[in-house]
């Protein structure tokens, strides 16, 4: 089976996760995870145990990262959590420092581990001296090309191999980058898991022997952004990585919001499971944030064109405008709303396997009773005129966004 392996912030996402077509999540620890989160219901030792029961009630699978380089202190905060992530049972670890792998086999000789992409899987040789120490998948790093995942895959026959096919790259070898603990003078230093992303960041030159005389590097109106790396996407080669056999498909994004976790991994479940063509899937792709796609290494030629010099920040193609709450009559429905709405607004509703065009005709306030706006952040009813009702079987995880696809100059 290719499994189709999504990102999880937070306990709702990992929900969502799953009702729109994971097969598991990856879920960090506060303090071993490489995406130090801050807002939501966010994994830690008290609810790790509650995430892996949810995926085993649902049959799906929960890793669990450990995956910063880690100081003394670090293994020594290990040791004081080793017992949590005992009873927690996590399907898998995902480690990328020989002193936590050590401590692992040693602690918790049993559970699988997978060695992340931090390690800079490039070669057979080194999945197999990471197999030899006991790992049961490699994380491969995102600078291989198909021709060498090819090689890696006829070498290494009996070793579970997972790659990423979608998200945000960075601009350092397999993510081991310093800038941004330069950058803030070691206040957000990246492998401990509070990166700052400089590299998205706008630049200008200095030249040395004209003081405060600066140029731009590309000349725009939105900046210079030398360093920031367009989105992965990987989607048109699917079909061809499953005959591969490679065994995991994995979407970054444990920052990204919970539209991006559902969108996503609904186009990838429908392309693995031959549901829609991929040109329709990059065409939903684009409706999620993105800093512009590209195949990166995978075919072989990577070069400035996997660069979006014009924008650091993600632009998706549709607004995410809210989350169901829950059904209020038949064609009316409680939403917590995350982007305005106005009356007579088009929009288009999506569920794990449904999506219709609507056009809200009532909007109802608890306190204001009738209005001509939605705001965000506010919990309102709002009544369709939908085209196709089969979506309401999956209302509990419906989502609502803009009708269309926007265009950006």
């Amino acid at each position: 089976m290719n499994e189709l392996l999504m990102p999880a912030g937070s306990i709702e996402k990992m929900k969502y996760a799953f009702a729109y077509g994971a097969d598991a999540v990856y879920l960090g620890l506060v303090d071993f995870s490489l995406r130090a989160l801050r807002k939501g219901e966010l994994i830690d030792e008290n609810n790790l145990k509650d995430a892996v029961n949810i995926a085993n009630s649902l049959n799906k699978k929960v890793y669990c990262t450990l995956n910063i380089f880690a100081y003394d202190k670090d293994i020594e905060k290990l040791y004081q959590t080793i017992d949590i992530i005992k009873e927690a049972k996590p399907h898998a670890l995902i480690i990328s420092d020989f002193g936590i792998f050590r401590v692992i086999k040693k602690e918790i000789p049993d559970i699988d581990i997978h060695v992340s992409t931090q390690t800079n899987i490039l070669n057979s040789q080194t999945v197999k001296f990471w197999q030899d120490l006991g790992a049961t998948r490699a994380i491969l790093a995102r600078e291989l090309s198909y021709k060498q995942i090819e090689k890696i895959r006829k070498n290494c026959p009996d070793m579970e191999l997972e790659m990423f096919v979608h998200g945000a790259q960075c601009m350092g070898y397999s993510g081991r980058c310093l800038l941004s603990d330069y950058m803030t003078d070691g206040k957000r230093q990246a492998n401990q898991g509070n990166c700052a992303q400089a590299c998205r960041w706008s630049y200008k030159l200095l030249e040395e022997t004209r003081p405060n005389e600066y140029f731009e590097i590309i000349q725009d109106d939105k900046g210079s952004h030398i360093m920031s790396t367009k989105d992965l996407c990987l989607v048109h080669h699917i079909k061809k990585l499953c005959d591969l056999g490679i065994d995991s498909f994995k979407i970054e994004g444990r920052t990204k919001s919970l539209y991006y976790v559902s969108a996503v991994a609904k186009t990838y479940r429908q392309v693995i499971d031959n549901k829609i063509d991929t040109n329709l899937a990059f065409e939903e792709l684009k409706k999620v944030g993105n800093r512009g796609y590209t195949e990166g290494f995978f075919l072989g030629n990577n070069n400035s064109q996997s660069y979006s010099y014009d924008i650091s920040k993600g632009l998706a193609g549709a607004d995410f405008l809210g989350i169901c709450q829950k059904q209020i009559d038949d064609n009316t429905f409680e939403f917590l709303i995350k982007n305005k709405i106005l009356l007579n607004d088009e929009i288009e509703i999506i569920t794990p396997n449904y999506a219709t065009l609507a056009r809200v005709v009532k909007i109802n306030h608890s306190k204001k009773g009738e209005v001509d706006c939605a705001n965000t952040n506010d919990e309102i009813n709002l009544t369709f005129d939908f085209d196709d009702n089969n979506w309401i079987k999956e209302k509990d995880y419906a989502l609502i966004r803009t009708k269309g696809m926007k265009e950006f100059k």
